[in-house]
């Protein structure tokens, strides 16, 4: 366990050193000067059973954050947020949780399905209170 912890505090102090620029790929696919963002805040937290919690902040204002518990018997639960300013400067702001259920994601600008029709759901309703009898399969 010891082994685990210690490696994964270089993997963090490793990451650390690579995360100081922010380099917006619309800026580098537009032909425009590359766009850089210092960090303003950063924080990376391990506990021996296996919680983290890791939070960033620049100066551009993009920040996200985490909080989870690794090694749990359906996998790692996590959850937490992000936001940024889209190129059209409209706020984006994303809460998530990531359970044993996957990825699930919250926010204004996320798409969403359309409703379904009335008469679709009063065709399932009809379906429901009416069930097939099970039909024999003929051989072949």
């Amino acid at each position: 366990m010891r082994t685990l912890i210690v490696l994964f505090t270089v993997y963090i102090c490793a990451s650390a050193q690579n995360v100081r620029v922010y380099r917006p790929q619309a800026a580098i696919r537009s032909g425009g000067p590359e766009q850089t963002a210092a960090i303003l805040r950063q924080s990376n937290e391990l506990s021996p059973d296996g919680a983290y919690q890791w939070s960033y902040e620049t100066e551009n204002g993009i920040s996200a954050q985490e909080q989870g518990r690794g090694g749990e018997p359906t996998g790692t639960q996590a959850q937490g947020n992000f936001q940024y300013t889209s190129p059209e400067g409209i706020p984006v702001a994303v809460q998530y949780v990531a359970d044993e259920n996957g990825f699930q994601p919250q926010g204004d600008l996320l798409p969403t399905p359309p409703p379904i029709p009335e008469a679709i759901l009063r065709s399932i309703e009809y379906n429901n209170a009416h069930p097939e009898a099970p039909q024999r399969r003929q051989p072949f």
